[in-house]
C-alpha cells in the first residue's frame, strides 16, 4: 500500500504496521504492569497522578523515583540495542552480525571494567563503557577496511577482536582487588536495578539525535544488502552510508551499555524476531526498536518476579532467552 503526500510517497506494509502497533501495545502493557505491581501495588489512576506530581507522597516515591525510571531506562535501552543490532545485521548481511558478536559490547565492557578498577564513579563507568565501545569500533573498522568494508570482513575481524577483548576483561578481573572485581562482575551481567532518570535521559537524547540518521540511511542500507556494485549503480554513496550507519549503531550500543551494562543478546534477537513477525525482506528499524524494548522490559519484569523477593539481573534472563533463540537459529539454518 502506497500513501502519497503531495510530491512524496510512502510505502506501507499492512502486516508490518500491524506488528508495530501490537509491539507498541505490548510495551505499554508491560510498562504499566512493571510500575503497578510489586511489594506495594499501585493502581493505574494512581500511577497517572503520581507521574504528574499530584499523587500521594508514597505513590510518588514508588512510581516517580523508583519504578518509572527503571522501566523507562529498560524501554529506551532495549530500543537502542534493537536498532543497533538491526543496523549491523543489515551491514553485514548476517543474522549474527550484532554488537554482541563483533566486539563492540566487549569493548564497552573493557572500558567499564577499567573505570571500575580505577575507582571511578557510576558516571565514570558509563563514560568508560561508551569510550571503550567507540575505540573498539574504530579498531574493527580500521582492521576490516580494504577498499571499503565488506560485511564478511567486518564479522570475521569483529569476532577476533571480541575474543581478544574477552581475554583482556578476564585478565583485568583477575588483577583487580576483590571489591572491584565483585562490582565489575555485577556490572558485566547487565542490570536495571537502581536506574534513575539520570540513566534514562542520556539514552533518550541519543535516540532522538540518532534515529533520524538511522531513518535516512535505512533505505540505502537495503540497497547495499544487494551488493556494493549494485548499490553504486543506483547512485548510492556506499562508504558514506556505511560510515554513517556504523557511527550511529556504535553510539547507540555504547550509550545503551553505559546505562544498563552489557546486556547480551537483545541486539541479536530483536531484529530477527521482528523480521520474522513482519515478514519483511530486510531488517526494520522501527519494529526492531520496539521488539528490543519489549524483550528487555519483559526480561526485567520476569527477573524481578520469578524468584521474589530475590531479584535477578536482567542480563541473566536475556542471556537465557537469547541463547535459546541462537540455538533455534542455528538449528533452522542447518536444514
Amino acid at each position: 500500500m502506497t500513501v502519497r503526500l503531495g510530491p512524496w510517497s510512502v510505502r506501507i506494509a499492512p502486516r508490518a504496521l500491524g506488528v508495530t502497533a501490537l509491539l507498541l501495545l505490548i510495551a505499554c502493557a508491560v510498562a504499566v504492569a512493571a510500575i503497578s505491581t510489586g511489594e506495594f501495588t499501585v493502581s493505574v489512576p494512581d500511577i497517572l497522578t503520581a507521574l504528574f506530581g499530584q499523587g500521594t507522597p508514597v505513590a510518588e516515591l514508588i512510581v516517580s523515583k523508583l519504578r518509572a525510571p527503571r522501566v523507562a531506562t529498560g524501554l529506551l535501552v532495549g530500543a537502542a540495542f534493537g536498532v543497533s543490532g538491526a543496523i549491523f545485521q543489515s551491514l553485514t548481511r548476517n543474522p549474527l552480525g550484532s554488537p554482541d558478536f563483533i566486539g563492540f559490547t566487549a569493548g564497552a565492557s573493557t572500558g567499564g571494567i577499567m573505570a571500575v578498577v580505577a575507582g571511578g564513579s557510576a558516571m565514570t563507568i558509563a563514560g568508560g563503557a561508551l569510550a571503550g565501545c567507540v575505540v573498539t569500533a574504530l579498531l574493527v573498522y580500521a582492521l576490516a577496511f580494504r577498499r571499503g568494508v565488506q560485511g564478511y570482513r567486518l564479522v570475521l575481524v569483529g569476532i577476533g577482536v571480541n575474543a581478544l577483548l574477552l581475554s583482556v576483561n578476564s585478565y583485568l578481573l583477575t588483577r583487580a582487588n576483590i571489591n572491584d572485581a565483585a562490582t565489575a562482575g555485577a556490572w558485566l551481567t547487565g542490570s536495571l536495578s537502581g536506574r534513575g532518570w539520570d540513566h534514562a535521559i542520556p539514552v533518550a537524547l541519543a535516540l532522538v539525535l540518532l534515529l533520524p540518521v538511522c531513518a535516512v540511511v535505512a533505505r540505502p542500507l537495503r540497497m547495499i544488502e544487494m551488493g556494493d556494485d549494485s548499490a553504486r549503480a543506483m547512485g548510492i554513496r556506499v562508504e558514506a552510508v556505511r560510515a554513517a550507519a556504523i557511527v550511529s549503531g556504535v553510539l547507540l550500543c555504547g550509550v545503551a551499555t553505559a546505562a544498563a551494562g552489557p546486556v547480551v543478546f537483545v541486539a541479536l534477537a530483536a531484529p530477527q524476531l521482528a523480521q520474522r513477525l513482519t515478514r519483511s525482506p530486510g531488517v526494520s528499524l522501527t519494529s526492531s526498536a520496539l521488539m528490543g524494548a519489549v524483550l528487555l522490559t519483559v526480561s526485567d519484569l520476569l527477573a524481578q518476579r520469578l524468584l521474589a523477593p530475590t531479584q535477578l539481573p536482567v542480563g541473566v534472563l536475556t542471556a537465557a532467552i537469547g541463547g535459546t533463540y541462537l540455538a533455534f537459529l542455528l538449528r533452522k539454518d542447518r536444514h
